[in-house]
């Protein structure tokens, strides 16, 4: 058997923290899941990370990048209208696929208001720059104008949260979407 090395356990930790987070929140994913769904110890997570925020953070860092290579590899070459449908489609393809992204977005919002009320200013403060370079990645194909990433972004905020409450692909709540933006085929929670 072959040995991970550090920087491969700490891709896994991050991996299965996605997919406990996604499930049960920053407050309700204890780090001893996260670490039997890797196969390490307690302590061995804590040697990669320096604790539970940390791999939190990690994981949120991850989601949210990977978000932006999403939309940055969808709008390549392209602007306005088919920018803005490629990206659309890259992105409900993927909530569709992994829904455990979708998930973990919504978590690090809440988390993000949560630590804010307990005076936790910095956590919210590396959530919202990583929305920003979201912003940032999506505003130029979108011709940068303002309107047109604000509604963007707004559509997916929507998707979000309409995915999040279970809404299957044709209920009538997708109908006021433009088409790309609609969800497809069958969701798995």
């Amino acid at each position: 058997m072959v040995r991970m090395s550090a920087e491969e356990r700490r891709e896994s930790v991050i991996r299965a923290a996605t997919i406990e987070f996604a499930r049960g929140g920053y407050h309700g994913t204890s780090t001893e899941v996260i670490a039997k769904r890797v196969g390490v110890s307690q302590p061995y997570l804590f040697r990669l990370f320096p604790g539970k925020k940390a791999i939190f953070l990690a994981a949120a860092q991850r989601c949210m990048e990977d978000t932006i290579q999403t939309f940055a590899e969808a709008a390549e070459g392209l602007e306005g209208e088919e920018a803005l449908h490629s990206m659309a489609n890259a992105y409900t393809k993927v909530i569709a696929e992994q829904p455990e992204r979708l998930m973990m977005q919504m978590q690090t919002y809440v988390a993000v208001a949560a630590a804010e009320q307990e005076g936790d200013h910095e956590f919210g403060t590396v959530v919202r720059d990583g929305w920003m370079r979201l912003w940032d990645t999506v505003h130029p194909p979108l011709g940068a104008d303002i309107d047109d990433t604000t509604t963007f972004l707004a559509y997916g905020m929507l998707v979000n949260c309409l995915v999040a409450m279970g809404f299957p692909p044709g209920h009538r709540v997708w109908e006021g979407l433009y088409p790309s933006a609609r969800v497809k085929g069958r969701l798995e929670h």
